[in-house]
């Protein structure tokens, strides 16, 4: 059973309730110390003992979850201490590297990420995590893995170690880090994109990217591309030229977190972590700007504001989801 670590607000319910923490420890078999470290949101749980914390909470099991409308910015703020911890060890123990190296050789390969879950009998988006560094693997799923790409345990591990070694995954782990954080409910607005304003220099400042974008049905953005609005200059460095494009910010469904008419540059060739911003399409021409999350079972979902509306990801779209990489503010 797959196991997470989320922020949660199991502490401030079990004091609502009256109960204690040694009540909890014993209903759910573990010691006191294992309770504090659930409820700071450091150890893993999975789901059974999840329903069984909600059943002893006598509260709905979405509700243990930190939202939107958390009033403990304490927990949020721990979670992200705690997320960047966990992105340092991660780094120690080579999970980047790890990721980097799957992600080479799966496109090495010309399979997609959907292949090579398949083969190795994981879900995409657990695999998806696999190799964007998040999730730490097991021996036996890394034989899956390997199996999937054609290789055996030994022969793969030593592939991404003389690809280390020669420098080939270092652009794949930078590319990674900027997408490493927290999914659940941070209040502050957008993920850590590079915002630019007109009129400033910056190094390789020249890519022309086409704009589009009329306003759509609820807040959805209409993306022509035989009606562009003009274009936009903006860095080298974060985009792929052959397939970016950018999209005037017509929705008010982001309500004042970006003001009116914000370009927002979108590159379909990166890959969509955890955190990021996101065009999904609803038609050929038509899309909706989500923020990316993930639900207890390790499914991807959107999140639109203003009203807040959650979208199901299928998990065939996944891969098709394009990722906004910079922002340009009027």
């Amino acid at each position: 059973m797959e196991e997470i670590i989320f922020p949660n607000q199991i502490r401030m319910y079990r004091r609502v309730r009256g109960r204690s923490m040694q009540e909890l420890a014993d209903f759910l078999g573990v010691s006191l110390s294992a309770v504090s470290k659930i409820e700071k949101g450091y150890r893993r749980i999975d789901q059974e003992q999840l329903v069984r914390i909600a059943e002893f909470l006598d509260c709905p099991l979405q509700d243990i979850f930190v939202n939107e409308s958390s009033s403990q910015p304490d927990v949020v703020q721990a979670w992200r201490r705690e997320q960047e911890r966990r992105n340092r060890v991660n780094e120690r123990s080579g999970l980047k590297t790890l990721g980097a190296g799957l992600r080479y050789i799966r496109g090495q390969k010309n399979l997609t990420l959907a292949d090579v879950a398949d083969g190795a009998e994981l879900t995409l988006s657990v695999y998806h995590r696999i190799e964007m560094g998040q999730r730490e693997v097991s021996e036996d799923e890394i034989s899956r893995i390997a199996r999937a790409l054609g290789y055996t345990n030994d022969e793969l591990q030593k592939q991404i170690y003389d690809l280390d070694k020669a420098g080939v995954l270092e652009e794949f782990i930078q590319r990674t880090d900027a997408r490493y954080r927290a999914v659940s409910g941070i209040k502050q607005g957008y993920p850590e994109l590079p915002v630019v304003k007109p009129g400033v220099k910056h190094e390789r400042a020249d890519v022309i990217l086409s704009v589009y974008g009329q306003p759509g049905d609820n807040g959805n953005i209409v993306v022509d591309k035989q009606a562009p609005l003009g274009t936009v200059s903006c860095l080298a460095s974060t985009v792929n030229p052959a397939s970016s494009y950018a999209v005037s910010l017509c929705s008010r469904r982001l309500g004042n977190l970006l003001p009116t008419r914000s370009v927002l540059v979108v590159d379909p060739s990166k890959m969509v972590g955890l955190g990021d911003l996101a065009l999904m399409y609803v038609t050929d021409t038509e899309a909706k700007i989500l923020s990316i999350r993930e639900d207890i079972d390790g499914r991807l979902f959107g999140l639109m504001w203003n009203p807040e509306e959650k979208v199901e990801i299928p998990e065939d779209r996944i891969t098709s989801l394009h990722r906004i990489v910079q922002i340009l503010l009027p």
